[in-house]
Parts: structure tokens; sequence; C-alpha cells
């Protein structure tokens, strides 16, 4: 982010806009919806400047500008299509210490002004630094259609009445009020007038003053393997209502980005032979803050229900007769197979797929191995690079075919995901070499299909026996 959103007071404050044409005409137009004190300065304006002007909405000094012009400005603007007065003015902008903005001139300017969606005082901007405007219109033509012109009443109103509200505890009880005033009693009460709204105000925060606090409640939510985008829906929802959320290591930065703002972020992450918060620790922090009323946010990598310790949670929660919900999430073995083009199950190859981890409590974790040995079977592996020459010496000791397809997916459905495919013979010291630093799955009996490789961006690395001894 090279621009940093900001909302400026300019109330009662100067705006110094230099040029008379277009580019001044469509800046000012959208300057005039503030109540800052703006300035024209243009030799030659164009005669909306001068009706403006002459209706006292803006000042009009019609000469060059000088310097000094912008001395105790907020902000400048130099409008006048031409590089070289552009870049006059704008160096007596700087010296007066205002902040500038050169029209059409990202590299040059301090500021950019962001596509507006106005419902005044709900004001929505939009930026895209300077890369896509024309994407910049088109979210904002879809924001104009989907806001209603009646909620800038609606907020005009409601920020009267926020220090009533105040009544009400801090948190989830606030974010019910206002909820149930913007999108039930407040749209239903604007179409009788300003009075009814305000009436309706009063009778709603006596309703929710009456009301019991609600009891806390935890959401059990998978994160997916990594991408945003194979979040769901109700793992987005979840993600906004919450109060804490208490997350995995393994959980994307992008996924933490779509929590509340206001949310309490905690990092309750394991690493596999590294550090770790105990599970009866992160059990009681669940339960504490459930107890205080809290919407508690889970969030698992994955699917919670896969390797996530689901049941050691849920029995903390019921222990302390708090609610829960499980939002299932993607498990990395169904987004890693669709990124090699393959199926888990396929006729007459498999009937079933096993999900086995590497290593549990008490160390590398023991399976059927002579089932797994067998031809046509199909694993997907978690947790399994620092056990990879166990499993691949218990595979070959119950006589496995040494040139079973192996496939290694790093990092999962993220931008650096990269695939390896290699044999069971060479899964060590393949996995060993690899220098796999983010978490990976291994499949025993997947290769990617050779259409996904040519296809695909992601890089995927055949190793052969030669290359690999």
């Amino acid at each position: 982010m090279k621009h940093f959103p900001i909302f400026l007071a300019v109330e009662g404050r100067r705006i110094v806009l230099a040029g008379g044409g277009e580019a001044a005409l469509a800046k000012l137009r959208l300057l005039l919806k503030t109540e800052a004190k703006l300035t024209v300065i243009a030799e030659e304006a164009a005669p909306e400047i001068r009706n403006w002007a002459t209706e006292g909405r803006l000042t009009l000094i019609e000469r060059a500008m000088e310097p000094g012009d912008a001395m105790c400005a907020s902000l400048f603007y130099a409008a006048h299509e031409d590089e070289v007065e552009d870049a006059r003015t704008a160096a007596l902008a700087h010296r007066d210490g205002a902040l500038v903005n050169i029209v059409d001139n990202l590299g040059d300017s301090q500021f950019i002004t962001p596509a507006i969606v106005d419902r005044d005082p709900v004001t929505v901007a939009i930026g895209t630094e300077g890369a896509a405007p024309v994407l910049a219109r088109a979210i904002k033509k879809d924001l104009e259609e989907k806001l209603p012109a009646s909620l800038g009443t609606l907020a005009r109103i409601g920020k009267g009445f926020r220090k009533m509200a105040e009544a009400l505890p801090f948190g989830a009880a606030r974010r019910d009020f206002w909820a149930d005033y913007y999108f039930n009693a407040g749209p239903r009460a604007v179409t009788q007038g300003e009075d009814a709204v305000e009436a309706a105000l009063d009778d709603l925060l006596n309703d929710h003053l009456n009301t019991d606090a609600k009891p806390g409640h935890i959401d059990l939510v998978g994160a997916g393997p990594g991408d945003p985008d194979l979040l769901t829906l109700k793992a987005r929802k979840a993600l906004d209502k919450a109060d804490v959320v208490i997350y995995d290591r393994l959980v994307t930065p992008e996924i933490l980005e779509l929590a509340r703002r206001e949310a309490v972020m905690i990092d309750a992450g394991k690493e596999g032979f590294g550090r770790a918060m105990a599970q009866d620790d992160i059990n009681a922090l669940i339960v504490e803050h459930g107890s205080q009323g809290h919407h508690v946010v889970r969030l698992k990598a994955g699917d919670p229900t896969v390797f996530g310790r689901l049941d050691e949670e849920i029995e903390a929660i019921e222990a302390a007769a708090l609610s829960y919900s499980i939002v299932p999430g993607i498990t990395a073995a169904s987004a890693a197979v669709a990124s090699i083009g393959q199926s888990l199950t396929k006729r007459h190859r498999n009937s079933s797929v096993r999900f086995i981890t590497g290593h549990d409590t008490k160390g590398y974790a023991d399976h059927d191995w002579r089932t797994l040995a067998e031809e046509g079977q199909v694993a997907a592996i978690y947790m399994g690079k620092k056990s990879a020459r166990f499993i691949q010496g218990r595979l070959l000791m119950h006589g496995a075919d040494p040139l079973t397809p192996v496939t290694i997916i790093e990092n999962v459905s993220r931008p650096d995901q990269r695939v390896i495919a290699t044999t069971l013979e060479q899964m060590e010291p393949t996995i060993s070499n690899a220098g796999l630093t983010g978490p990976a799955l291994t499949f025993l009996g997947l290769a990617p299909r050779e259409a996904v490789a040519a296809a695909q961006d992601t890089p995927i690395q055949s190793v052969s026996t030669k290359e690999a001894l």
C-alpha cells in the first residue's frame, strides 16, 4: 500500500486549486461538496467557476499563482492541464507547506483523490493508486446502485443519537442495536419522515435496554488452505461478527484481514516440533472470552474436523455451558488435489481415500501400512515432512511398489504454491532436498496430470531417480 487512506477534516480549512479549465471543474464539483473554504487561482476561469464565485461558494483570484497563495492551505490542486505551469504552481504550494496533488500526475503528487460514493455523512472512498481508474469507476457504480439514497438520512440521525446509545454495554450489545436500526427499524421508519425515525430510535433503544444480554458464543471456523477466495461465506460472516479471534499459525494474513477491525486477535499458533501454545491454554482462552459474553471465532487452518483437535475444544466449551457452532472449511487435501488436476477417488483404481497424519502426540504416527502398501491406494499425508523417511520405510517394508507416484504440494492454494512430483522410492531424500519452508501435503498414489503441468503457473518439479540420487 503506497497510499494510506484517511478522511481529512477540512471543515473551515483552506483548499486551494490553481487552474480554470475542465480538469479544475472536475475537481471542484467534488470539492464543493465539502465544508472547506475553497480558493481558485486562474488567469482564465470557466463560466461555471465564475458563477460559483458570484454565489459565494468559492473565492476566485483571476491571475497567475504567486508565492504565498497556498499559505495555510490543507490541500492544493494543480489543475492547469499544462505540465510546466503545474510544476511551477506545485513548487510554490510545496514551499507554502500544503499537501500537493497534480491532476493526472501520480508520481509527483503527495496525495490522490479517490472515487467517492456520497451518502453524506456516509462516504465510501475507492482507490487503486492510479493503477486502474476504470476499475474504481466500476466499483463506484456498483456501490451507488446498492446503497439507498436514504442511507445518509439514517446515518445523520443515528450520529446524533450515539451518546444515547452509550447506555448500552460496549461491544455486541451496541452492535446489535445499531444493526437493528440500520437494517430493520430505520429503513421502515424513514419513509414516514425524520420524526418517525427519531421516534423509532427511542423505542428501539428502550427495547434493547430491557433485553437480557446475550450469552457468549463460539464459532469453530475452518479457514481453508490459505487462499481467501476459498473461504466459505459462512466463515466470512463469522469473522465479520467476531469480538475475539483465536487463530492458528497457518491461517494466512489475507484471511486475518477479513476479521472486524475492532476484534481482539489472539495468536494460538502451534508449530510442529517448535513453539506451541498448550491445548489446555487454548481451551481456557476460548472459555474465558465466551464466558464474558463475547462472540468468539476459533479460526483453524483447513477444516476444523480434520486433525484440528476439535473434540477437545468442544468438550471445554460444553463444560462451560456455552453455545457453539462448527463452520467447515476446505481441507488442504481437497484444494491440493484440485491443483494437480486429479481426483481423490477413481473407478477401478480406489474406492476409498485415507487422510493420515505423519505424527501425533506420541511421535511418528502408526497406520495400517499393509493396506496402504497395496496397489491403487491413495492417501493424503498431513504433517508429513519430518516423518517422510519413517513413512517411506514402513510402506516399502510392507511391499509397496517403489515406483508408486508421490506428489508433495507446499503452500497449498497460495501464490507461492510449489508442486514436486517423485516416487515412493525417492520420497526421501526428495523432501529433504526440496528445502520446504511452508506447510506441505504429501499424496501417496497420485501424480500431477501432464496437462496441468503445461497449463498452470505453479511450478511442478519432476524428480527422477537419477536426479534424486
